[in-house]
């Protein structure tokens, strides 16, 4: 899940360190969609060596999207998972490694937080379904009209979890996906796959950083690599910066906040289910074509330059006279450790850190401030030294008190903005819009009006109505007698809660704000008094056990698979004294969970069918010996935040002792294709036959050698580990079956697959976090513009575009807006410079004729303005008009202006590459490829 807001905050912050995808569309070519070719060079002017997929990110928005229809059944997503990933496989074009990970086993420190976010999604769906059929009787009731309520399965995402049918069914699905491509798609050609499933165990983004990790201590690997991990978890972005890695971008959704959603009682926008009144549905388009559409828009995708933000960093954590050698590389680890004092997937936040009020910010100048005392970092590699760390927990603990007293009175300064606002709204509010065909319409509606039917009758209904509002608002506290006379004597009528201003909040018994709060948080949220030290000392040392658990997980590894934080809440910065002391060491030799097991651990009741039958019994019978695990209803601490999601979930922590026992009794009556899909597994290695490796992997099944080889590095882009013959593989000349019945076989497969096992080292190996010998800094992209939120020529600050910074923005010239002005509507009152010019198509070759009279023509107009989508390179010699090569010009409108300065001038990069896009000088000098500028566009 990563850190909430953590991104808003850093894109709002380092802003250059976004960058907007640019994607070639498919085209049709007589109703026949054209395949794009990822084998050409990238439109985004730069060449990304891997690419990662940290699945679950695409699984979750394919099976049960929020912005369009859901698929039908379990076919239609997959196919939906294959599109999306053909998506970025296109935006993105890796050259060297597709890696492709889906979450395993995880943590039992994670497991913690995945059972919650699992019951919660099961409370809160059977409490909608409750809302939404109560609502529904009551409109009908009032004689309202909806839509007959469909019958249909609702899916249930709690399936997207290590063990069941349904994941084990993708990983078949993707087996076959990668297949595909390897033998279809030239992109491809030379790509080493690797997918890591199910059932191998681990989470899918810290099996990727396993990887990366154990790949850059080989002698074979490339420091220059350039990585490239799609992902929408913030916490990507600090595990990318752990690498350091000099080359890393992360690709993800852009967030569109308040998306329309359709109720889902009567399927019509504009308003939610507990709003909803039960009227008829408007006419959607002329002839109701657009009755079951729903407005949906293509989510666009975006680039965070990790180098960027490097840059960014290195500004604001550079210090000067320090009693030590400055070490940016630390400093940086030192800044990803802070930020997990804000939130993580592992730990509660510390309540007087909330990234929304700048916590990140205040971390980082209390380190500045306190550094120099320090003697050195906070950490090394991944391991944290405590006693520095205990400096700037208690230098945050000395702000605590005015950090709370902040919080109230921003939050009661905006509680009384908002009442004024509404007031203010409800003041400035009109007291009577007509309505039905006397409505008012928005402007620019072009559409003819409509004849006025019956004006007499609107306008006494519409007198009526106001005569009626008018009595209502002129006392809201008088009693109207059945004909709509005030009544006599009548007492005053209390008014509605919903007609007030203020609105009811859950009360909040910690005040955090006033004396005392300590005392209150303890005795509120662990039932003991503040004043039990050994207590105190107990949530203390595992809050500190859970932050060297977390750094040491993001740096090297999974430390333990057993440790977990045993509370709901943590502690106060304040009461970090003494931790210099506290142990951080951990077992070794933890083993993770079996699938079926984490299963257990993290699903509720209501997600049983997931589970064997006798499995599933244990989470429902009354005489089960882990039955208080499974809680039918459970309490949420809103822990003074507003709503429900945010609050704490008071969950029962999972016995591992007491789940084991219970477990041996049912084990027994597993089927073996339950006790296969409760094995863990491992990666698999693809290859298509036009790879260097293919040939070596067909020789160890042709040679039947059961015993793990080698990768020669030379023959797989330097990639080393181990392989070993799969019992499953996919073989040349044999056909690949489709799981999806909608798909075809592959019946002319020259892909090969086998088992592929990551290099291994000693338990205690320590992975350096530091720039690999030989890596080359990337040139600066920010300029001296970009600290400032103004040039130094006074204007105004932007970001730059792109990943080229010496790319200057497209413009129109003269001739471009001439082309426009002639095609704009005249009746909307702006025709444009030259709008009686004869546009631009007339005269594109010199067999042009005038147009006759009443002839329209139709120009053809620039349909995107991007660059990337305008250069389309030469055009063909077939193509190209006919060159005069005696007499002048005609002296037409345009060719009598006067050329701007800049008009027509080269632009700095002459050369475009195969796809017509700009190359680097390296590049031209290669390829000897020089393309010109097209008229009326200028870079």
């Amino acid at each position: 899940m990563g850190v909430p807001a953590f991104f808003r905050w850093l894109s709002r912050k380092y802003p250059s360190i976004i960058v907007n995808c640019v994607e070639e569309k498919a085209k049709e070519c007589n109703g026949v969609k054209v395949p794009i070719d990822t084998s050409k060079p990238n439109p985004n002017e730069v060449e990304f060596d891997n690419l990662y997929l940290d699945m679950n990110g695409i699984i979750h928005p394919c099976t049960h999207p929020e912005d369009k229809p859901a698929p039908k059944n379990e076919d239609e997503m997959m196919v939906a998972i294959f599109e999306y990933i053909d998506r970025i496989f296109n935006i993105v074009r890796p050259r060297r490694l597709l890696y492709m990970a889906i979450d395993g086993v995880a943590p039992r420190a994670k497991m913690n937080q995945q059972r919650s976010r699992r019951f919660r999604a099961s409370k809160e769906g059977m409490e909608a379904a409750e809302e939404k059929q109560k609502i529904r009787q009551e409109i009908l009731a009032k004689g309202g009209f909806l839509p007959p309520e469909e019958v249909k399965e609702r899916f249930d995402s709690n399936c997207i979890t290590p063990g069941t049918e349904f994941m084990d069914n993708l990983a078949k699905c993707l087996r076959y996906y990668i297949a595909d491509r390897l033998n279809s798609d030239p992109g491809w050609k030379n790509l080493t796959v690797i997918l890591s499933d199910a059932s191998a165990p681990g989470e899918g983004e810290h099996k990727i950083m396993d990887y990366i990790r154990r790949q850059r201590a080989q002698p074979n690997h490339d420091p220059n690599t350039h990585h490239c991990l799609c992902g929408a978890d913030a916490d990507l972005i600090m595990l990318g910066l752990a690498t350091h890695e000099p080359n890393f971008t992360i690709i993800r959704e852009e967030f569109k906040p308040n998306k329309p959603r359709p109720c889902a009682l009567c399927n019509q926008m504009g308003h939610e289910v507990k709003d909803c009144q039960g009227l008829p549905r408007g006419k959607q388009g002329k002839h109701d074509q657009f009755a079951d559409t729903l407005p949906v828009s293509e989510q666009e995708f975006i680039f965070i330059r990790l180098c960027v933000l490097r840059e960014y960093l290195e500004r604001e954590l550079t210090m000067a006279s320090l009693p030590f050698t400055f070490d940016f590389e630390r400093s940086v680890d030192d800044w990803v450790f802070m930020c997990f004092f804000v939130g993580n997937d592992f730990l509660p936040h510390l309540p007087s850190l909330e990234i929304r009020e700048g916590a990140i910010d205040r971390l980082v100048n209390i380190y500045k401030n306190v550094v120099h005392k320090t003697g050195g970092y906070l950490t090394e590699s991944g391991f944290v030294n405590l006693q520095r760390v205990q400096m700037i927990m208690l230098a945050v603990g000395e702000v605590e008190d005015s950090i709370f007293k902040k919080r109230k009175d921003d939050d009661d300064n905006f509680k009384r903005r908002q009442k004024e606002k509404k007031k203010r709204l409800k003041r400035d509010q009109p007291s009577f819009i007509p309505g039905g065909q006397f409505s008012p319409q928005a402007l620019g509606n072009r559409s003819s009006p409509q004849a006025i039917c019956n004006p007499r009758q609107a306008a006494f209904e519409m007198r009526m109505h106001e005569r009626q509002n008018s009595t209502t608002s002129a006392s809201p506290n008088t009693s109207l007698t059945p004909d709509g006379s005030p009544a006599l004597g009548g007492g005053g009528v209390k008014r509605k809660c919903e007609d007030s201003d203020s609105e009811p909040e859950p009360e909040d018994n910690i005040r955090l704000w006033e004396t005392g709060w300590k005392q209150r948080y303890y005795k509120n949220k662990f039932d003991v008094d503040a004043s039990d030290e050994k207590f105190r000392r107990k949530v203390v040392q595992s809050y500190v056990e859970g932050l060297c658990w977390v750094l040491r997980y993001y740096y090297q590894g999974c430390a333990s698979w057993n440790w977990y934080y045993p509370f709901h809440y943590a502690p106060f910065a304040s009461d970090f004294e003494g931790i210099a002391d506290m142990p951080s060491d951990f077992e070794k030799g933890s083993k993770p969970f079996k699938p079926l097991e984490q299963l257990m651990g993290v699903f509720p009741a209501a997600s049983g069918n997931f589970l064997p039958p006798t499995w599933r019994k244990l989470m429902t019978d009354p005489e089960s010996s882990i039955i208080d695990f499974y809680p039918e209803d459970f309490a949420i601490d809103l822990n003074g935040k507003k709503y429900a999601w945010q609050g704490v979930a008071l969950l029962p922590f999972v016995d591992e002792r007491r789940l084991r026992a219970a477990l041996e009794e049912v084990y027994p009556d597993l089927t073996p294709e339950e006790s296969r899909r409760n094995s863990l597994g491992g990666d698999v290695l693809f290859v298509g036959k036009h790879h260097p490796l293919c040939d070596f992997i067909v020789e160890q099944y042709k040679t039947k050698n059961t015993e793990a080889v080698d990768i020669p590095p030379e023959l797989c882009h330097g990639i080393q580990g181990k392989l070993t013959l799969n019992d499953n593989a996919i073989l040349p000349d044999q056909v690949v079956e489709s799981p999806v019945p909608m798909l075809r076989d592959l019946t002319q497969n020259s892909a090969v697959s086998i088992s592929f096992k990551d290099p291994q080292f000693a338990e205690d190996f320590v992975f350096k976090a530091t720039v690999l010998p030989g890596a080359k800094k990337p040139a600066p992209v920010l300029k001296p513009g970009d600290w400032e939120k103004t040039n130094n020529d006074g204007r105004p600050w932007r970001p730059q575009l792109g990943f080229n910074r010496d790319r200057k923005p497209v413009h129109l010239d003269q001739s471009a807006f001439r082309t426009l002005g002639h095609t704009m509507p005249r009746e909307r009152g702006m025709p444009g410079m030259y709008p009686n010019a004869v546009p631009l198509a007339a005269y594109a070759t010199p067999f042009a004729r005038p147009l006759m009279g009443g002839q329209q023509q139709i120009p053809k107009l620039l349909s995107n303005l991007r660059p990337q989508e305008s250069w389309r390179g030469p055009t063909p010699l077939f193509q190209q008009a006919p060159q005069r090569t005696a007499g002048a010009a005609p002296l037409l409108a345009w060719n009598r202006m006067l050329p701007s300065p800049n008009q027509f001038q080269p632009a700095p990069y002459q050369g475009l590459g195969p796809m017509g896009y700009p190359q680097r000088p390296e590049d031209r000098m290669d390829r000897g490829r020089q393309v010109g500028t097209p008229s009326g566009l200028h870079p």
